[in-house]
């Protein structure tokens, strides 16, 4: 008899497959997943710091001033308190400070920003030409802008000084205030112009370089074409160079417009006791921006204050898209 043959025995199952079992897979997992991590989240990781910065510092104060410009705040006396609607907006109407300080803001905005930036295309064209020493003056025209507007304020001051000022004698020698010196602080036109020279010597050399750096991608076929048709170096300016560069203009127009509506500074230390905010004996040259700063931190008055600015958020919205609205046109008009 034969031995009966055992019959095949299945292989036994082995243990499972665990996390470290097949060396060869583990580095690409981990590759894929880092990648969809690279690729879906860390920009999101990258960019969050701004987003909080913002929601902090730039969010948060915009829709607190809202709240705040809704409600009777005063800090002089915290029982005055309660949500006071539009009553804030509607005594604006009747405020006549409110109305004579957005009178000189628009002058002295007229007087420096209009000019300004006529000059800076001025300055920007001549530097645009060839020159000697062309560097040196690129960086001469910035000079201006780099030194603090503080300490530039405090010499102008020094300047429009009545009796011992520079410009009365600089005007005396053309004639003009030998009998009786101009004092720049006690009319609105006087001082007026006072502030917006010291605007305008600030901000023309920035703007000029705006305007060379657009005008440095112009080709020059386009101006020796011109010259060969008799198009002279101030019909070339307004005829080829600003409406090819109409971009920049209208960025320059807009943030003279925000700068030139917010100016504080240069009225602010203008005036021998600027704690007290006042744009002269009789608000002469009183902006808005001082007059809220006035309001709300010195009258204490946070909540009319904070209408104020709102107020003045709205003026600037309106003019800042009026001007660019008619540059945008008059740049268009002259192609």
């Amino acid at each position: 008899m034969s031995p009966t043959r055992a019959a095949p025995t299945a292989p036994r199952p082995g243990p499972a497959a665990g996390p470290g079992t097949d060396p060869q897979r583990r580095p690409s997992a981990w590759r894929d997943r880092w990648y969809r991590f690279d690729v879906r989240y860390l920009p999101y990781l990258l960019i969050a710091p701004f987003f909080l910065l913002f929601a902090v510092f730039g969010l948060f104060p915009i829709v607190f001033n809202g709240i705040v410009a809704l409600r009777t705040w005063r800090l002089d006396d915290p029982t005055l308190d309660g949500w006071a609607g539009g009553e804030n907006f509607s005594r604006l109407l009747g405020d006549g400070d409110f109305w004579n300080a957005l009178y000189n803001t628009f002058g002295i905005f007229l007087l420096s920003t209009v000019p300004q930036l006529l000059l800076a295309l001025v300055v920007a064209s001549l530097l645009n030409r060839k020159l000697r020493a062309q560097t040196w003056f690129r960086v001469g025209v910035l000079l201006p802008y780099i030194t603090p507007v503080t300490a530039s304020t405090l010499i102008f001051t020094v300047v429009f000084a009545r009796d011992t000022g520079i410009a009365n004698w600089a005007l005396s020698l053309l004639g003009i205030g030998e009998t009786e010196p101009i004092d720049w602080r006690a009319s609105k036109w006087a001082s007026w112009i006072a502030i917006a020279t010291m605007v305008n010597w600030k901000w023309i050399g920035y703007n000029a370089l705006l305007y060379l750096a657009a005008m440095q991608s112009i080709p020059r076929d386009v101006y020796e074409a011109a010259a060969v048709d008799g198009a002279g170096p101030w019909r070339q300016l307004w005829r080829i160079t600003v409406p090819m560069i109409r971009p920049v203009v209208i960025f320059t127009v807009v943030l003279s417009t925000i700068g030139g509506l917010q100016l504080f500074t240069e009225p602010m230390l203008f005036e021998p006791n600027s704690a007290a905010a006042t744009g002269g004996a009789d608000g002469e040259w009183q902006t808005i921006a001082q007059l809220i700063y006035k309001v709300g931190w010195r009258d204490l008055n946070l909540g009319y204050a904070a209408a104020m600015s709102w107020a003045l958020f709205l003026v600037i919205l309106i003019v800042a898209a009026v001007n660019a609205l008619i540059t945008n046109r008059l740049g268009g008009g002259k192609r």
